[in-house]
C-alpha cells in the first residue's frame, strides 16, 4: 500500500478544501484516503473531461456546491437543463439509497441539502431572469466569431464600432448595427467608407447580410437593454453562502456558437470590471465554462489570443475558470497550459482517432504510479482521474477517484420551479422588462435626407476627388492600424497592473467599457 500512502499524503492539505472523493488503489475505494482541491488555488483554474455520460454534470454540481457553503459565488452554464436541481435538497429515503451507499463508499457524511440559486436565461427565452448585452458592450471580436466572419470582416466591423462611436451612434442592438452598416452602404453614406481606413463596400454588404441572418435567427432577443450587469455573479446569500447563478441555456441549444461566445462576453466583462487582488485565501466566483469546445471551433487566431490573454490575467482578480468538455485536446494548448487542476472522467477509445485522443491525454498528465491508458478506459459512472495544484502550488500525485455525491437534487427542478424562482428574486424587476432607448437606428432614421441641389454638388464634386492622388500619406498611421495595430497588443504585457494597462486590457474583444 505505499503507492496509496504516498498518493493520499499529496492531498493531505491543513487549509480549507474542497472535498472530491476517496483514493482508488487496486481496485479497492480507500475512505480513509481522501482526495481534495484547497480552496485558494481555485483560481488557478481548471479543466473537467470525459465522454458523455461519464458524470461531468454531477461533478460540476458537487465542487458548486462546497463553493457555495464555503461563501464563495459559482457561475454555472446549464446546458443540458439538469444542473437546476442544485437549488433542492437531494432525494431522500428509498429514492437516494444509491446517493447513501455512495457516500458510504467514499467516507462522505451526507446531507440532504439545497443551495441559494439564481436563474438566467439568455435573452429570456427560456426559464429564468434575462440577461442581454449591448451590442457595443459585446464588441466587434466576439460578434465576429458569431456570425462567421473572416479576419478581414473582422478587422472591418471593428472599424464600423469605432466609426459608430466617433459619430456618437450607439449600438445597443442588433437594428443599430444594422442601421449603421446600412447608411455606410447607402448612397448617402458611402462616402463615410473613405474616412474609416478604406473599408470596402463589399465587405460591408456581407456584414449587413450576416446580421440579417442572423436576426432573422431570433437572435435579436440577446441584446439591448437593460444590460446584465455581471458583478450580480459576485453576490452572497444572507447566510453567507455563495450564490450559484445558473444560466438555463437549453432553449437555445441550436445556437451553439451564441450561447458559448455570450459565455465569454461574461467572462470578458468580469475581467474589465474588477480590480487586480493577486492571491487571495479563496476565490471572488469560479466560472464554469461547458461546451468548451464549442468556444474553440473555427475561431481566429485573434479570438484565441483574447482569450488566452483573459484567462491568464483574470487569476489575479480572483476568478477561477474550469473549462469543461470532452477531451483535453478540445482546448487549445495555450488555454490547457494555465489549467491546473484536472479532473478527468472516462475515455472510450472505439475508432482510431478516441485512440489518439487517449494517447494525447495521458500525456497530459505527470508521471504516475497507474496505467493511464488503462485505467482512463475502465472508470465507472462517477469516477476520475485527478491531479491539482497543492497549497504551495505544486501538482499533486495522480490519483483515480471515486467522486463524493452531490447533496442537491440530482435532476432538473420544473420549469414552472424555476419561473416561480426567477420572479421572486431581487433581480426580476430589474432585468425582466427589455428597454428601447433613442441609439443609431433612431438617430439615423431621423436624419434629414440630402436635397438633388446637394446631390448635384456631391456628384461634381466626385471627378476632383478622383483626381487626387490615392495614395495615403504614410507618415500618419491608418485608422486601421489605429484600432487592430499590434503594437497595443505588443505592449499589454508590460501594462499590465497599471491603470494604463488596464485601459488596454479593456479591449482584448474589442468590448466597451460599460457605463453604470
Amino acid at each position: 500500500m505505499s503507492g496509496a500512502s504516498e498518493i493520499a499524503a499529496g492531498y493531505a492539505f491543513t487549509g480549507p478544501a474542497l472535498d472530491l472523493g476517496a483514493l482508488l488503489w487496486e481496485g479497492r475505494c480507500l475512505p480513509d484516503a481522501p482526495v481534495r482541491v484547497p480552496l485558494p488555488v481555485l483560481n488557478r483554474h481548471g479543466l473537467v473531461a470525459g465522454a458523455t455520460g461519464t458524470g461531468k454534470t454531477k461533478t460540476l454540481q458537487l465542487i458548486a456546491e462546497q463553493l457555495s457553503a464555503q461563501g464563495v459565488p459559482v457561475f454555472l452554464a446549464d446546458v443540458k437543463g439538469d444542473l437546476s436541481g442544485i437549488s433542492a435538497p437531494g432525494a431522500d429515503g428509498a429514492a437516494g439509497g444509491k446517493v447513501r451507499e455512495r457516500a458510504e463508499e467514499v467516507g462522505q457524511k451526507w446531507t440532504s441539502t439545497g443551495f441559494p440559486t439564481e436563474f438566467y436565461a439568455l435573452g429570456g427565452l427560456g426559464h429564468g431572469i434575462p440577461v442581454r448585452a449591448t451590442v457595443t458592450s459585446f464588441g466587434p471580436v466576439l460578434l465576429s466569431k458569431v456570425l462567421g466572419l473572416n479576419p478581414t470582416q473582422e478587422q472591418s466591423l471593428g472599424l464600423i464600432f469605432h466609426y459608430a462611436d466617433q459619430k456618437g451612434l450607439e449600438l445597443y442592438d442588433l437594428k443599430d448595427l444594422r442601421a449603421v452598416v446600412a447608411f455606410l452602404t447607402s448612397d448617402e453614406g458611402r462616402t463615410e467608407l473613405k474616412d474609416i481606413g478604406g473599408l470596402s463596400t463589399a465587405t460591408a454588404g456581407v456584414i449587413l447580410r450576416s446580421l440579417t441572418a442572423f436576426d432573422a435567427q431570433g437572435a435579436a432577443a440577446f441584446f439591448g437593454e437593460p444590460e446584465f450587469d455581471t458583478g450580480e455573479l459576485l453576490r452572497t446569500a444572507a447566510d453567507g453562502r455563495g450564490i450559484v447563478s445558473v444560466l438555463e441555456l437549453p432553449a437555445v441549444q441550436d445556437k451553439p456558437q451564441l450561447f458559448s461566445t455570450f459565455l465569454m462576453w461574461l467572462l470578458a466583462d468580469l475581467f474589465h470590471d474588477l480590480p487586480e487582488v493577486g492571491d487571495l485565501d479563496r476565490p471572488k466566483l469560479v466560472f464554469f465554462f461547458d461546451e468548451a469546445h464549442l468556444l474553440f471551433h473555427d475561431a481566429s487566431k485573434a479570438f484565441l489570443d483574447s482569450i488566452t490573454q483573459t484567462v491568464r490575467l483574470i487569476r489575479s482578480k480572483g476568478v477561477g475558470v474550469f473549462f469543461v468538455t470532452q477531451t483535453p485536446k478540445d482546448v487549445p494548448g495555450d488555454v490547457l497550459a494555465q489549467l491546473g487542476n484536472r479532473i478527468q472522467h472516462a475515455l472510450r477509445a472505439f475508432t482510431p482517432d478516441d485512440q489518439k485522443a487517449l494517447k494525447a491525454t495521458v500525456k497530459t498528465f505527470p508521471d504516475s504510479a497507474y496505467d493511464l491508458e488503462e485505467l482512463l478506459t475502465g472508470l465507472g459512472t462517477g469516477e476520475a482521474v485527478v491531479t491539482v495544484l497543492s497549497e504551495r502550488g505544486a501538482p499533486t500525485p495522480v490519483a483515480a477517484t471515486r467522486l463524493r455525491a452531490p447533496e442537491s437534487l440530482m435532476g432538473p427542478v420544473d420549469g414552472a420551479a424555476v419561473d416561480a424562482a426567477a420572479r421572486a428574486s431581487s433581480l426580476h424587476e430589474r432585468y425582466a422588462q427589455a428597454v428601447d432607448r433613442e441609439s443609431a437606428f433612431e438617430k439615423l432614421a431621423a436624419r434629414p435626407k440630402p436635397t438633388e441641389k446637394e446631390k448635384e454638388q456631391k456628384k461634381e464634386k466626385a471627378p476632383e476627388a478622383r483626381s487626387k492622388p490615392s495614395a495615403p500619406d504614410r507618415t500618419e498611421p491608418t485608422m486601421l492600424e489605429q484600432v487592430v495595430g499590434s503594437g497595443m497588443f505588443r505592449s499589454l504585457a508590460r501594462s499590465v497592473g497599471t491603470q494604463v494597462g488596464r485601459e488596454i486590457t479593456r479591449s482584448l474583444f474589442g468590448t466597451a467599457r460599460r457605463r453604470r
